[in-house]
């Protein structure tokens, strides 16, 4: 079975886009504030910020039109991944890096540092370096904001990812920590870093969340800032190398119904490879008890190599010999957040990804099975996040708090074909899911669980691989989306 217990205490938020380094997309920021916090002791910290500020609407028809769509928006996305991005923002330490695949790596250290992993007890000197981005003023007055990155991490290193909210009261938050991550175990384990709050936003696991988000005149995120620190062993000329950051922010009402998207009548089914978590049961328990939760990277693996990519045979060597798809176990190793003690973190899903040849992982929300479809038909497989009682999607004979399955397509009726990792073997792994009730299972954002309690569903959510550079009809597809 399935994940026995939810992914999070709230409602779950998107993240973001599959981009490239010749493909533009995203919004211009503005410039960035002060760094005025020192992140070289790996600990969050207050820090201020400049107030966000909205700009003023034109009196065009146009303008007005185009200002409508804006307040009709639940989502917005900002991502930095070409030379002139990197280029921008404040640098303490790093470089911008030309290249086919741009990116930022350290030039000087700009300091060391000492760092006790809290899930080891570890304790090592790193030399580091500092990039933090222009303000984001978003284009949404969200309740969620996730972080996104894309890195390489060679042995001996690896980076950090923190977020700094604007308010919509003209105030900015801390620098939060939304990820420690690198790519193997071997220096630094993989986690995200709970308990960070300033009485009005707080992260749970992956996600910035507004504490009170229902509350008259709430809080609301208006804006963001994202400060990246690479670490290095003193005295090696290597180091990590980001090729992709940002963030999305959210407001996606609440609804336990979402209105019904009609199909587009056209069956289309993608080849993904089919793989099934059950049949790793017991195995590796030290990661998330083993196969039977691992929808994630199982899934992840899956479209993975739908895009040509596979691990090494020398990256598989740990696993136990015998053991079939060793490479689903390497993806729930690779995937493993020590914090949450599991392999469902998003964006730690959406960075493995990313670490194979020329693939872009980020994680987002959408709108509609309307956007679905559009994703599919171009050649994009979406793994995505559902929560549901077992007598609200028939024929797949569970119930779940939060389950990740990949849509490989539709059938002519706008049923949802599915790769679902919950199945009892490989073979069966590929299922045809009921257009409306697989649409509300995924869509919704508050449901009722088998207590009648409720509880939080997932609005959307899920996570977009794609190549570094995408086809032309890819590109469009994701424009069409609103992810680039």
């Amino acid at each position: 079975m399935t994940a026995p217990t939810p992914r999070r205490a709230l409602l779950a938020v998107a993240l973001a886009a599959a981009t490239a380094a010749t493909v533009p997309g995203g919004r211009a920021s503005a410039a960035s504030g002060p760094d005025a916090s020192d992140p070289a002791a790996a600990t969050p910290g207050a820090a201020p910020g400049e107030a966000p500020g909205a700009a003023a609407a034109e009196a065009s028809e146009a303008d007005a039109e185009a200002a409508g769509a804006a307040a009709a928006r639940t989502v917005d996305n900002r991502f930095w991944y070409a030379y002139a991005d990197w280029q921008a923002g404040t640098h303490r330490g790093t470089t911008a890096v030309a290249g086919a695949r741009p990116g930022l790596e350290i030039a000087a250290p700009a300091g060391r540092t000492e760092y006790t992993d809290p899930h080891t007890a570890r304790k090592s000197t790193w030399e580091y370096a500092v990039w933090t981005s222009p303000v984001h003023r978003t284009a949404v007055a969200a309740t969620e904001a996730i972080a996104s990155w894309n890195a390489r991490t060679p042995a001996g290193s690896w980076i950090q990812t923190e977020l700094r909210p604007s308010y919509g009261d003209g105030t900015a938050g801390r620098w939060y920590v939304m990820g420690r991550w690198a790519a193997g175990d071997g220096d630094v384990r993989r986690t995200s870093v709970d308990g960070q709050t300033d009485g009005r936003t707080t992260v749970w696991t992956d996600t910035l969340a507004v504490d009170a988000p229902a509350a008259a005149a709430g809080l609301r995120i208006t804006g963001w800032q994202l400060r990246l620190t690479l670490y290095r062993k003193p005295g090696t000329g290597r180091g990590p190398r980001v090729w992709l950051a940002g963030a999305m922010a959210s407001a996606v009402p609440d609804r336990t119904t979402v209105p019904a998207a009609a199909p587009s009548g056209r069956a289309h089914e993608l080849k993904v490879p089919r793989y099934s978590q059950e049949v790793h049961a017991g195995r590796y328990p030290e990661y998330d008890n083993g196969g039977e939760a691992w929808c994630s990277p199982t899934s992840s693996q899956m479209v993975i190599e739908y895009w040509g990519r596979k691990p090494s045979a020398a990256s598989l060597g740990w696993v136990r010999p015998g053991y079939t798809d060793p490479q689903v176990c390497h993806a729930a190793r690779s995937t493993y957040d020590a914090a949450y003690k599991g392999c469902g973190n998003w964006p730690f899903n959406a960075a493995y990804a990313a670490t194979y040849r020329d693939l872009a992982g980020v994680v987002t929300r959408l709108t509609s099975l309307t956007d679905l479809e559009t994703l599919v038909r171009a050649g994009i497989p979406v793994i995505t996040s559902l929560s549901f009682l077992a007598q609200e999607l028939t024929g797949a004979g569970y119930g779940t708090a939060g389950h990740l399955m990949t849509v490989i397509g539709f059938t002519a009726a706008g049923d949802v074909i599915a790769n679902d990792p919950n199945s009892r073997d490989n073979a069966s792994v590929r299922r045809v899911y009921k257009r409306r009730e697989w649409e509300n299972a995924w869509l919704r954002t508050k449901r009722r669980n088998a207590a009648g309690k409720t509880v939080s569903g997932t609005g959307g959510v899920c996570y977009l691989y794609t190549p570094a550079r995408p086809g032309a009809d890819q590109v469009r597809a994701l424009r069409e989306v609103g992810v680039l």
